[in-house]
């Protein structure tokens, strides 16, 4: 019994060191379940191998990225310029880190061959001529897009790029608004169009399409209110085209966010800040009103931003001390208020302290942040002939011009009105829109319209929750409908402001 136990582990190791030998090589089970790449002869190939795969992959990854042409939807002025160049160096560094073969990066300002260049569709033939043949996506983004290129490589790798595409975070509007003329009036969420600082694509299949479309008919000479909006519907040609695809990788989450790695874009969704807020007494503010309004609308402005303004005067077709309003002289008209908005660039220029950088004009039923206005302005140079505000456009298709609609505001520097005014264009009648022939001068003078999506023509309601979300906005529009106090205290006032780091923080905002 006493020789059991050694009998017995002898047996068992015999056993095993047959078994070891029946069994195919370890190695070869490998390559069965593709642990080991085929063809690696021994063990001092496999980096070599792993080392080329990884090549191919590169490769891969390099040519579909030279297929993507990205276009940033960039501004003239100085402060715009910069942050689209930084995008652009952004997204050529990290392609150059994925290899050799960089993508095109478009600056939609350098392109602007003619005043409509920044409502895309007329770059659509040259889009086709230039990158027609050999890129497969029209990548659109703002200057505050933030792009993880790989990312988005994964995203568009989903979609067969011979086929008609139109991708991008779905916006729609929960009622029919006038700022999209009404449109889907019975029931407007069925429409979905994109939101551009989510950034937003096109396959060239699509562009081709649309090339060709514009070719044979041409824009119509017609007002740009909403871009985004307009340029889906042109799409959707009523049915025929391609409806908007939802890409939930694209999104508008602040680069903080916990959905970061989900996201092919992010947005910089906070208020810019250049340095030390613009002083009040830098900003002259400019109140347009007429004596039917002084009872209803002008309270409104006392009880809610007329505080922030340290220089602010109101005028009117009547002098009314209890305000007090200054008559201009120019009568009240039911149309445009041209001749009493070219008064007041007059007054500022030749009535207040040529100290005063900023002149700001408001319609008596805009609601506007002062307190913001000065944190945005501190990015501006005062030097330049700045014209700042909500842009819009008219006749773009055909060489029109574009404007910034007075509802929302409207910001000059000093030296924009003094360049105005010296150029002697003015209001071909007194009752014309005062903030369309501004956009005819500062056209013809070949000064920038510069565009901040922070300034509203309309009220809260009339734009998308998710549109607004990613916002901190600087003013709003118009008393239809809604108590504008409110509107003030829940979206502008300055109470609701984060003050640290220029970040953005979630605060309550009530549905209105």
């Amino acid at each position: 019994m006493s020789r059991e136990p050694g009998c017995s582990r002898w047996l068992l190791f015999a056993a095993c060191a047959h078994l070891f030998f029946l069994l195919p090589p370890l190695r070869t089970r490998a390559f069965a379940v593709g642990l080991v790449p085929e063809g690696a002869e021994d063990e001092t190939e496999l980096p070599m191998l792993q080392k080329s795969e990884q090549s191919r992959t590169v490769s891969k990854i390099s040519r579909e990225l030279k297929e993507i042409v990205f276009v940033i939807q960039s501004q003239r002025n100085s402060f715009h310029s910069k942050r689209a160049e930084d995008l652009k160096r952004d997204i050529l560094k990290q392609a150059a880190d994925l290899g050799k073969e960089l993508p095109t990066v478009l600056l939609i300002h350098q392109m602007d061959r003619h005043e409509g260049a920044w409502t895309i569709l007329p770059l659509m033939r040259d889009f086709s001529v230039t990158y027609g043949r050999n890129s497969s996506w029209i990548f659109f983004c703002e200057e505050d897009t933030r792009i993880q290129v790989i990312k988005l490589l994964e995203v568009l790798g989903r979609f067969d790029r011979s086929k008609e595409w139109f991708l991008g975070r779905a916006l729609y509007d929960e009622e029919s608004t006038i700022i999209h003329h009404y449109a889907f009036a019975e029931n407007p969420t069925v429409f979905k169009f994109p939101d551009f600082a989510a950034g937003w694509a096109l396959s060239i299949p699509l562009v081709n399409k649309l090339a060709k479309k514009l070719k044979s008919e041409p824009l119509k000479s017609d007002f740009t209110i909403d871009l985004k909006h307009e340029i889906a519907l042109y799409i959707w040609q009523k049915g025929e085209g391609p409806h908007l695809t939802p890409v939930p990788e694209f999104c508008t989450d602040d680069v903080n966010s916990y959905k970061v790695d989900y996201c092919a874009t992010t947005f910089s969704n906070f208020l810019p800040l250049c340095g030390e807020p613009v002083k009040k007494e830098d900003i002259f503010v400019a109140v347009k009103t007429c004596r039917k309004f002084h009872g209803d609308r002008i309270p409104v402005v006392k009880q809610t931003w007329e505080k922030e303004a340290a220089l602010i005067e109101y005028y009117s077709d009547y002098a009314d001390i209890s305000i007090p309003t200054i008559d201009l002289g120019i009568p009240n008209t039911d149309r445009g208020h041209c001749g009493k908005t070219f008064a007041i660039l007059e007054r500022f220029l030749n009535h207040t302290s040529p100290r005063t950088p900023w002149l700001v004009i408001v319609d008596d039923d805009t609601l506007i942040s002062i307190f913001r206005l000065r944190k945005l302005l501190s990015c501006y140079d005062p030097n330049e002939p700045v014209f700042l505000g909500e842009r819009y456009g008219y006749g773009l298709g055909t060489g029109g011009y574009g404007y910034i609609t007075g509802g929302g505001g409207m910001v000059f520097s000093r030296i924009a009105v003094q360049k105005l005014l010296a150029s002697k264009c003015r209001c071909y009648s007194m009752d014309a829109p005062d903030d369309m022939v501004l956009g005819m001068c500062f056209s013809g003078l070949g000064i920038p319209i510069t565009h901040s999506p922070l300034f509203h023509q309309a009220r809260p309601m009339d734009y998308p929750k998710d549109y607004l979300s990613h916002q901190i906005p600087v003013s709003f529009h118009k008393h239809w409908n809604i108590d504008p106090v409110k509107v003030y205290f829940t979206w502008l006032a300055p109470n609701t402001e984060e003050l640290h780091d220029g970040k953005k923080v979630g605060y309550n905002r009530e549905d209105l």
